[in-house]
This record gives C-alpha cells, structure tokens and sequence, in this order.
C-alpha cells in the first residue's frame, strides 16, 4: 500500500498535517508548479519567483530528511499544468492506493480538491491546517449568535488560548491592547538597523531567469531579489526582527517614511504564510524578548495581536463567509482601477511612493496598504472586486484567505460591516500626520479645495455625503457627520464639486 502524499506551494512546513505518518520506503511526495496556479491573477514577478524557490528548497530539505519527492518545475515538458492534472499523471504513473493532502488556503483550490476522489477513483484524506490557531469550526462556533464579529473579543479568546501574555486568567499588564501607544509618527533614522536580504543561490537564479522568461509582462521587477527561501534563513529573519527592531516596532508600526519603507516591521508575513517559520513560534519568540527585558510591553503585544488577532480572524472570516464574499460590493462602486495602481506613476506623492515601492519590492507594511492604496481606492468609489485583485497579485504575502477580508471587509467595507466597525476613510491630514509624503507632494493637504489641494481632502467628505444613507447610522462615524452638518452649503457644494472635477480628472488618465 502506497500514498501520494500532497504539498501545496504554501504549505512548506515539516509539521504539515499531510506528512503525518508518511512511510518513506512506500508513499510518494509531490509537489508542482503549475500554470494554473501562477497565472488566475497576474501576480508579481518576485511573488513567482518567491514561491517557486522556496518550493524547490524545500523539496530539497524533505529529501535530505529520507522523504522520496516527485517535484514538476513549471518549464517541465511533461507539466499537466494543474494541480488537478499533475495529480492524476502522477497517480497514472506512481499507482498510489490512495491520497493524502492538508486542506487548502483557497476556496478556488479546495472546491477543485473535493473532487478528486470521484474525478481519480481514489480514496482521498484531506486533512486540517494545523498551523492555524484556531479551526474552522471552532471560528464558526464562536462566531455563532453574535451580533457583531468584533476582532478585539476574538483576540482575546486567542490570548486565553495560548496563554501569550497572560497573568492567569488576566493580560499582562492590566490592559488586553496597547493600540493607543503605537500610532506615533517616525522620523529618519541613518542608525536604523537594515533588514537583512539573501543573495540568490544557484536555485534561485534558476528561477528567477525561468520567472523572467515565462512571464515577462507581469507585474513588478526582479531585480533585487533578496527573499529568504531556506527555513534556516527565514529564522535568521525572525531572530534578526526580535533583536533588532522588535523594541522600536510598537510606537511606529503606523507611520510612513517615503525613504524607509520597512521602517521596524517584522517582514516576517512572506515566511509565516508559505509557511517556513510557524505563527506561535514567532509569537513566543516576542513574547520571550518582553519577558527577558528586551522588549516593550507596548511593542510585543501590538506584534502578536497582528498575528494571532488579525491574521487568524483573517482566516476565520475568509472561511465562515464563503465563496461568494468575493462579490460584496455595499457602496456599489464600479469606477475602474486607475492606471497609475500599475504604473506608480501618480501626482500624488503618497501613491507614487507606496506603488512604485510595490513594483520594487512585492511588499508594503499594513498601514501603506489600508491607509494610502486603500483608502484612496474607497474614497474614489474603484470596484472593491478589482481592488481585491489587484493586491491578490502585488504582494508577495498575499494569499487569497488573508487578502481578501482584508480588502473586501476592512480596507474597502465592501461587506457593509460584516468584518469591520466602520470604513478605513481618511483624508489628507491622517497621511499627513503618520507619513512625510506630503513635504515634497505638490498637494497640500491642508487645503481642500483648488488646484493645490490635496485630493484626499474633497475625496473623503464626497464619501461621507455620497454614502450618507448607508453610513449616518454609524456611530463611529458621528462626529464627522456632525462636521459635514456644520458646513455651510456653499462650502459643502465647493467640497463636493472639488471632487468631482479630480474623479473625472481620474477618469481621463489625467491624474497619472
């Protein structure tokens, strides 16, 4: 008896449910890359390149520890293409009795999964993602009969759970969330610590050219490749983070230099998604910093939150919700996405900064996504749908479970409030405030109307009047209708028409 044992491209993890049990001298491995899944979006160039290299890695690592491995690179000749077909060649030639595979991410790919053992006439055991924290039934109970799926109260079922930064049955500290103490603004810093970077091995190179090749006209550059595709250097990252920027994380993780992107963000997503390092290991690596003195109590718990909060309410959302959340569209928004998204080629300063460093880099930290692409995204009324994509293909991060909610409900508030509490709308003073994009931009985020101001200002109190209906019964959101309310009507009017000169500016191409 002999299985076909199943790992995805973001399943690179030793403890994966799929190897549990594998009998090496019998079963099989086998791991594809396959058109069909580097080409349903347009994704990255790095993002391929990425995925691909520490996939052979991988492999690499599972047959130094005595697994056998069947592994199709996507040049292959004999590639089927798909999964799906890369699993049927491989049943056809190894004669498995059965298969054996760890749930997928995707709602795409698991519905495709369900059908193997009537599409193959195989026995097929798909076995839970044990790397997550919390399963889907257990989200699904403990989102049962609740009014509202508030993140907070989740977070702290999950601190209880694991006991991070718990006194007992209390938080450490006497305060579940330190949010208030991380919002403040950064300066430039030359004795910043530089994040490490990993010149590409004779593997990567491979990829890289073979990337270069087959998908010339994608998004981004590879130039610069730097990720880290071996587990041991993924915990070079980790430990570099913990020692090095860890402390300084908390008070700045919201604030935005045009000439310091990563500023003192983990860049740790990349390897936690795919799945070379493991989510409470690095949560307990924080927590360990705090409680050896070396890091804030502010900083850790802000880290961790990210992680066993967002990311894993992230999860719970994506699955509970369905495959059709895709669809959610409250505000009825159908404008196009404007080229400059592709090109980075914007006149505003904030948009020409955090695309352009997409392009380079495959990456931009929370706040640059929510708080610039994405609100300027909900302001100027873009299709929440194509929104979604287009970070889906961008962001080397980026898979569908975390991305979507996390467009879809918090950055665009296109499920009217399923996820969120209130839209992520901001206009020019918040970016003013957290970032120093607006020093060298020639809008002027003080003023709100004229050929000067910034279009972030008219943008967001356009939204706010547009939506009114759907929006004034929001409490969150009363004091800035109290301040719409106060205006005078030729101010309102001004306001309005502001806007609607730069949105068919927008339309024209004029604003890139």
């Amino acid at each position: 008896m002999s299985k076909l044992i199943v790992i995805l491209g973001d399943q690179l993890s030793l403890n994966i449910s799929s190897l549990e049990g594998v009998d090496e001298k019998h079963d099989t491995i086998l791991m594809c890359e396959v058109m069909a899944e580097a080409t349903y979006v347009g994704h990255h160039k790095k993002k391929i390149a990425f995925v691909f290299s520490a996939m052979r890695h991988f492999a690499e690592e599972l047959r130094a520890s005595g697994y056998p491995v069947r592994y199709t690179r996507i040049d292959d000749e004999a590639n089927a293409g798909s999964f799906g077909a890369e699993v049927k060649r491989a049943i056809d030639d190894l004669k498995p009795s059965a298969i054996c595979v760890t749930e997928a991410g995707e709602w795409r790919v698991r519905l495709d999964m369900e059908t193997w053992a009537s599409r193959f006439g195989i026995d097929v055991d798909i076995r839970p993602d044990r790397r997550f924290l919390v399963s889907h039934d257990e989200f699904k109970a403990w989102a049962e009969g609740r009014k509202a799926l508030t993140m907070e109260f989740f977070y702290r079922d999950v601190r209880r759970k694991t006991g991070l930064l718990m006194n007992g049955d209390e938080p450490v500290g006497g305060r579940w969330n330190f949010d208030a103490e991380n919002r403040q603004p950064a300066k430039p810093d030359l004795f910043r610590p530089t994040h490490m970077t990993f010149a590409p091995d004779d593997i990567s190179r491979h990829v890289i050219d073979t990337v270069a090749l087959l998908f010339p006209q994608n998004f981004g550059t590879l130039e610069r490749f730097g990720f880290a595709v071996r587990r041991s250097d993924a915990e070079q990252v980790l430990w570099e983070f913990v020692a090095e920027f860890l402390p300084n994380f908390g008070a700045t993780q919201d604030a935005m230099l045009q000439d310091d992107p990563n500023l003192n963000h983990s860049l740790l997503s990349f390897y936690i998604n795919i799945g070379l390092l493991d989510a409470l290991t690095v949560c307990r690596a924080a927590e360990r910093a705090y409680l050896e003195g070396n890091a804030p109590l502010n900083a850790v718990e802000g880290f961790i939150r990210q992680i066993i909060g967002w990311r894993e309410y992230m999860r719970g959302i994506y699955w509970l919700a369905g495959p059709d959340y895709v669809d959610s569209n409250f505000f009825e928004n159908t404008r196009p996405l404007p080229a400059f998204y592709w090109s980075g080629k914007s006149k505003m300063n904030c948009l020409a900064t955090v695309i352009t460093e997409t392009i380079e880099n495959a990456y931009a930290h929370h706040i640059q996504r929510l708080m610039i692409t994405g609100n300027f995204a909900l302001l100027a009324g873009i299709d929440p749908k194509a929104v979604h994509q287009w970070y889906l293909e961008v962001y080397a991060d980026a898979y569908e479970w975390v991305e979507l909610p996390n467009v879809i409900g918090m950055s665009q508030f296109a499920d009217g409030g399923f996820l969120g509490t209130k839209p992520y709308a901001a206009s020019g003073n918040y970016i003013n405030r957290m970032s120093d994009y607006c020093s060298t931009c020639r809008f002027d985020p003080k003023q709100r109307i004229g050929g000067s101001a910034c279009p972030f200002n008219a943008l967001y109190w356009d939204f706010l009047a547009r939506n009114q209906t759907k929006l004034k019964s929001n409490r969150r959101l009363a004091q800035p209708y109290a301040t719409w309310a106060r205006m005078n009507d030729r101010t309102r009017h001004e306001i309005r028409k502001q806007a609607e000169s730069f949105l068919a500016d927008l339309s024209s191409g004029k604003m890139s």
